[in-house]
């Protein structure tokens, strides 16, 4: 009994302790503090308009042809409206500009028209005039092309920038350089949805970031930005954050929200890098205003046409403040709250208040600048909440609050599941959990192949019981080999062969896709090739081995269905139906994905389909006597 016990303490502590460490890896806000300096760095935020600047940033607009009617007059009213009472520096676009599937949203492809809407709508506003306009691709904008000098790469026709892979652009200003790098992830070759749903950097690559990274050493501060997150994007050692180390944030998008169950996805790299994910155009009309204000960095994550816009700049939030890139100091020894406030109307009142004392209206000083006087000795201990009320002269209002600190100690903590989902490496969970179920199924068959079959006495309990039909799975040749090459052939064997590019016939495996003489990482693969483990493999194997143990206790198809076994089995043979008609879904959905070539070339899919019936049919066919022999 005592030693039972004590191998639950010892579980219980390995868990604690594997909970203790992924809280410390996602939830820290950045690394260790630096001692306090001695002498303020000077300049520090005071009432001129001096050091600073701010921009925008729009993710995921998916402009399509087929899809949401509002998306396209929306985003041209951005590019007016927006885009002229902000009168931002810079715009960062960050991928997806097109949408790229078919009606069914099946298939994906390179539509004309969209790209020419997208630059009809840069035309009509002059918006490339107004400001610098950085627009760079999404993997949606690489759906379906062969090579970057192909036709159908229509970035290069119809964006502004029309350059592809990686770039730093310096934004010069009286008080300094800044740096903003992008990070070109899409794969080339673009195979067609979904299987570049992961980015992918090679060594040349990674090679000039480094060297862009290096450049940027000179500038004020650095901003990496690009479509992926950093969890999404394939890299070789020693990894796209450890490149990026030196930036104050990455600005990224792809996401979407997940489905808004997730509407902010921020955390921080270890070496103090923010990353910042930004919801999609899309369907929520998201965009982000960010600012550097004596090289402080501030953003405001916004929804679309709603005013007043505000962003304190200010104190700036500690949950995003970096010791390791910003002069967090002249936090400390700046003599003026500082906010952005933008609305069509004038503003009429920007009322501020600190842990819910009012402390006075900002003035303007210039264009969107509203100041207060304040003295931050008076907040230099623990954490402390300002909150900002600002109005316009329709009546429409808008208010903000955030938690600032002036010590770089106080324990403020990204949520575990947004870190989580930005700050792993998801192609190398999907590789351990398709390996580990994979390893599974295998041990099992091979375990209960090679081990003495028991005899069932009296009424079996279900444990018992599964464990005979294993057996039975495992020593009869006819089910054993099928299923063993089944799993196998899910790791090893190329699971569809057809038009991977349209015109270009490739090979997709579980590692990874073969097309056009060259070889894409698996990223997607795995986690598709999880689903089909999951979701047909293992039921597969589940169904065959509860026929097989109705086969060994004297039941035929119809005797199984007896009254007192009528619910069970229905629901059994129900599961199955349901496993079918998944499978035959995924062969269709190949078919509107990939054409015919690779529906009639599909051991995964179609001939799956075909191979799961007849092995279903062997099983209550074949008599008991043939499968209590063992091999």
């Amino acid at each position: 009994m005592w030693a039972a016990v004590w191998v639950k303490v010892a579980l219980g502590l390995c868990l604690a302790a594997v909970a203790a460490l992924l809280l410390q890896r996602y939830g820290r806000a950045g690394p260790p503090p630096r001692p306090p300096q001695p002498q303020p760095p000077a300049p520090v935020p005071g009432p001129r308009t001096d050091n600073l600047f701010w921009g925008l940033q729009v993710s995921d607009l998916h402009i399509s042809k087929f899809l949401d009617r509002r998306r396209v007059p929306d985003f041209e009213k951005f590019c007016s409206e927006t885009v002229d009472t902000i009168r931002p520096e810079l715009v960062l676009v960050t991928g997806d500009l097109t949408d790229a599937k078919t009606r069914d949203k099946m298939g994906s492809k390179q539509i004309e028209v969209e790209w020419q809407t997208y630059q009809g709508v840069l035309k009509r506003t002059r918006v490339a005039e107004k400001t610098r306009w950085l627009d760079i691709k999404g993997n949606h904008d690489a759906f379906n092309i062969p090579n970057l000098k192909s036709i159908q790469n229509y970035y290069r026709k119809y964006s502004v920038l029309r350059q592809d892979g990686a770039f730093h652009y310096i934004h010069s200003t009286s008080f300094g350089n800044y740096s903003f790098i992008c990070v070109d992830a899409t794969p080339s070759p673009g195979p067609k949805r979904p299987y570049n749903f992961f980015g992918i950097l090679n060594e040349n690559q990674m090679a000039e970031l480094s060297a862009l990274a290096t450049e940027s050493h000179r500038s004020n501060q650095t901003v990496w930005f690009g479509h992926y997150p950093t969890s999404t994007i394939i890299s070789p050692s020693p990894g796209i954050r450890t490149i990026m180390r030196s930036a104050t944030a990455y600005l990224c998008g792809h996401l979407h929200t997940l489905g808004g169950l997730m509407p902010v996805l921020h955390s921080q790299h270890s070496q103090g890098t923010l990353e910042l994910e930004l919801g999609d155009w899309m369907d929520n009309r998201r965009y982000r205003l960010f600012a550097f204000d004596h090289d402080l960095f501030s953003f405001a994550d916004l929804v679309f046409d709603r005013w007043p816009v505000v962003l304190v700049t200010n104190p700036k939030s500690f949950l995003y403040s970096s010791s390791a890139h910003e002069p967090l100091q002249r936090i400390r020894y700046s003599t003026h709250i500082r906010l952005l406030a933008f609305s069509p109307s004038p503003v009429t009142a920007v009322a501020v208040r600190v842990d819910g004392r009012y402390l006075g209206n900002a003035v303007g000083v210039s264009g969107p600048l509203f100041v207060l006087k304040w003295d931050p000795r008076n907040y230099s201990q623990g954490s402390h909440h300002i909150e900002v009320t600002v109005q316009d002269s329709t009546g429409r209002s808008s208010t903000v609050r955030h938690v600032f600190s002036l010590q770089e100690d106080t324990p403020l903590r990204f949520g575990f599941l947004p870190s989580f989902i930005l700050l792993t490496d998801h192609y190398v969970v999907a590789r351990i959990i398709f390996g580990l179920l994979l390893v599974a199924q295998l041990a099992l068959l091979l375990i209960f192949r090679f081990l003495r079959k028991p005899v069932l006495k009296g009424s079996p309990g279900s444990v018992a019981l599964t464990s005979f039909s294993l057996h039975v799975l495992s020593k009869t040749n006819t089910f054993f080999y099928p299923v063993l090459l089944l799993n196998l052939y899910t790791a090893f064997g190329p699971w569809f062969v057809g038009e991977i590019i349209d015109g270009q016939i490739g090979a997709c495996f579980s590692f990874g896709v073969f097309v056009g003489g060259h070889f894409l990482q698996g990223g997607m693969t795995f986690v598709v090739g999880i689903l089909q483990l999951a979701l047909f493999n293992v039921p597969l194997g589940a169904y065959l081995c509860w026929s097989l143990a109705q086969r060994c206790g004297g039941h035929s198809w119809r005797s199984h269905m007896s009254a007192g076994r009528r619910l069970r089995a229905g629901l059994a043979h129900l599961a199955a139906l349901g496993l079918l008609a998944g499978q035959a879904y995924s062969c269709l959905a190949l078919y509107l994905a990939y054409g015919p070539l690779a529906a009639l070339c599909s051991p995964m899919r179609l001939w799956l389909l075909m191979l799961a019936p007849a092995l279903v049919r062997r099983a209550w066919t074949l008599a008991p006597s043939q499968l209590l022999k063992s091999p």
